[in-house]
């Protein structure tokens, strides 16, 4: 009785869509408003009291191309066998219906199983008949045309809704966006017994210590289902698209927990430096991650997600990963176009490095269509931080060369560009593998040729030496500054001192190469040279007794004369060094050492000859004590006192 009920009143529903429907598609509409009012009016029973089957290939026979269309033979009861539209407009009517009520449905289709197949047949069908409709040998019908492709387009709209969400929902990975908990040592799970399903995606991290999430398999084996559909329908850009626009969220999140935001180049330009310090260290660690975890991860998803459908894993990759990467090769770009400070220079070279270090690794990820220009802005960013670091080198020659010589340094000692320049280019070395790859390339990656006149030499020891040349002009013209010759020599020999030293023994020496350390030790030498004689020869020959020997044959009187006045002058002479040389000073404890044993060498032999001579001068021995001011003794703790740069006691 209920039965019949139901019957009936389905029954009526038909005929009020029949009397008031003018047109099939308004009876159409008016049995989909019922379908929607009351579960009971399904659009299969109002059209068919049995369930629709699959629509037949095209090579079916017109006969069972109508039993799909109406629902099979004696079973419909002839209603639909009776229909004298034809058989593909009957197919779209009856696949309208069907995949209306996916396409309405606030549930997802992919969370029933049975649903998603259903769907994907339905669409399989529809494709299937507008190929019928394209077909040459098919009906001419343009309006039935655009009624399929209309339908295939709200096909296409929903599955990629779809797509998303098998992508988004918090079921789709392992940790729902997080980060593993890195197994403990003693735990026997370390991922080995994982299968080839098991595809790693890079999570958000703060460190490399991490295990990288998954999507399951079966998500994966549903994202290439609706791909390959989309792809067949000729929406595969769509998917690819919509794939990227869901995955760029992810990557772009796993970045900003590292800490690093989107920046424009001004922006970056006009930081403080002492700000993009930290930023840059951030942004090696954000590189690494994204060129070594994050990339390979997509690249490897994309390829299963999108597998057999180039070129658009490669797309759907590409709009994934490039505006992460972009942004992050912006700042790199950035960095490498601001002001070439010198102390900018290590900081640089821990992005080239960084970059230099995942290049290799790009080579086979970005070969392809997309994403083979992200590999092409790597490399370019690559080479604008060469480039400022070469630039940098170029800048120090220049700071050196406009280092005013006005101001001189107290006592001859160490000048602070000296101490500058020695101690940067000893911590420049300590890179010296990545300075001399920098040095051998042009500013488009090319090797430049070696030196003819240095073959043997690398860019870097060129450049390295040209700047140690620049460092020693530039002393010379600082030592000019001192009134006092001598002490221009205690300048010079304190800095050629300190260049020697910083250079010997670490890869700067190394680099310069020991005939330039030898050279340099013979400066030094020569300076020192030059200070005993601008300073202690007039001392010396005051002592000499060349030609108090005749005046002592004739007259000892006369000789006696002429050594007091030689003693006089002498006193006289070390007094004043001793006067003006108080403040001088030799940095170097053992280079002091050694200048006061070469002048005690010159000095303390001869005026102790002299006194020896003194002591049998007659009359002015015996009054020796009366003029002997300073002992030999005197004379050689006074120049024990020298070069301290303190006060003379």
């Amino acid at each position: 009785m209920e039965e019949n009920g139901e019957e009936k009143l389905i029954a009526a529903v038909r005929h009020i869509a029949k009397t008031l429907g003018r047109t099939e598609t308004m009876a159409e509409d008016i049995l989909q408003v019922f379908s929607a009012f009351d579960g009971r009016f399904s659009l299969d029973k109002l059209s068919s009291d049995r369930p629709l089957p699959r629509r037949p290939s095209p090579a079916d026979s017109p006969a069972a191309g109508t039993a799909v269309a109406g629902g099979g033979g004696a079973t419909a009861g002839g209603r639909e066998a009776d229909d004298p539209r034809p058989p593909l407009e009957r197919t779209i009517r009856t696949l309208d219906r069907q995949i209306s009520r996916f396409v309405a449905s606030d549930r997802l289709i992919w969370s029933d199983k049975a649903d998603a197949a259903a769907f994907l047949e339905a669409v399989t069908d529809l494709l299937a008949t507008i190929h019928d409709l394209e077909s040459p040998s098919g009906p001419a019908d343009k309006s039935l045309l655009d009624r399929a492709d209309d339908l295939l387009q709200r096909c296409m709209l929903r599955l990629e809704e779809e797509f998303r969400a098998i992508l988004d929902r918090p079921d789709g990975c392992a940790a729902a966006g997080g980060i593993s908990t890195p197994p403990s040592e003693d735990s026997d799970s370390d991922g080995a017994d994982e299968g080839e399903d098991h595809v790693p995606v890079a999570a958000p991290v703060n460190d490399y210590n991490l295990v990288i999430d998954a999507l399951p398999a079966s998500s994966i084996a549903d994202l290439h289902t609706i791909a390959r559909h989309m792809v067949d329908a000729g929406f595969g850009r769509e998917c690819a698209e919509a794939y990227g626009v869901s995955r760029r969220g992810f990557v772009d999140e796993s970045i900003a927990r590292l800490g690093l935001r989107p920046r424009a180049a001004d922006e970056v330009q006009a930081t403080p430096w002492a700000d993009l310090e930290d930023e840059i260290a951030r942004w090696v660690k954000a590189a690494k991650m994204a060129f070594l975890i994050l990339v390979p991860s997509e690249r490897r998803l994309c390829d299963r997600v999108f597998a057999s459908l180039h070129p658009f894993a490669d797309l759907a990759f590409a709009a994934a990963c490039r505006p992460a990467a972009a942004g992050l090769l912006c700042f790199a770009d950035a960095i490498a176009a601001g002001p070439r400070e010198p102390e900018r220079l290590f900081r640089l070279v821990d992005m080239y490095e960084a970059l230099h270090d995942v290049l290799p690794e790009l080579d086979h990820l970005l070969s392809e269509q997309y994403s083979a220009t992200l590999r092409t802005e790597v490399a370019a960013a690559h080479r604008a931080l060469g480039a400022a670091i070469q630039g940098i080198f170029i800048e120090l020659e220049n700071l050196i060369r406009r280092d005013p010589a006005k101001a001189a340094v107290p006592g001859g000692g160490l000048h602070p560009i000296t101490r500058y320049v020695m101690n940067y280019l000893r911590a420049a070395c300590a890179f010296r593998r990545t300075l001399e790859e920098v040095m051998e390339e042009d500013a488009t990656g090319v090797a430049i040729p070696p030196d003819p006149h240095h073959p043997s030499s690398s860019s870097l020891s060129l450049q390295v030496a040209w700047i140690m040349d620049v460092l020693q002009s530039n002393l010379e013209a600082k030592s000019k500054v001192y009134p006092e010759p001598p002490l221009s020599f205690i300048f010079l020999m304190n800095n050629g001192r300190y260049m020697t030293q910083k250079a010997r023994d670490s890869e700067l020496g190394a680099l310069l190469g020991e005939d330039w350390i030898r050279r340099q030790m013979a400066m030094v030498r020569r300076w020192g040279n030059d200070y005993q004689r601008a300073t202690w020869t007039k001392v010396v020959a005051v002592l000499r007794m060349d030609g108090i020997g005749g005046a002592a044959a004739s007259s000892s009187a006369a000789a006696g004369k002429v050594m007091r006045e030689r003693l006089r002058m002498f006193n006289t002479y070390v007094e004043d060094i001793w006067k003006v040389q108080a403040g001088w000073v030799v940095v170097d404890e053992q280079l002091r050492t050694e200048l006061r044993l070469a002048v005690g060498a010159l000095v303390l032999p001869v005026y102790r000859n002299f006194v020896a001579r003194l002591r049998q001068a007659g009359e002015v021995g015996r009054q020796m004590d009366r003029h002997l001011k300073y002992s030999v003794e005197d004379v050689e703790t006074r120049i024990n006192e020298l070069f301290k740069g303190g006060p003379r006691r």
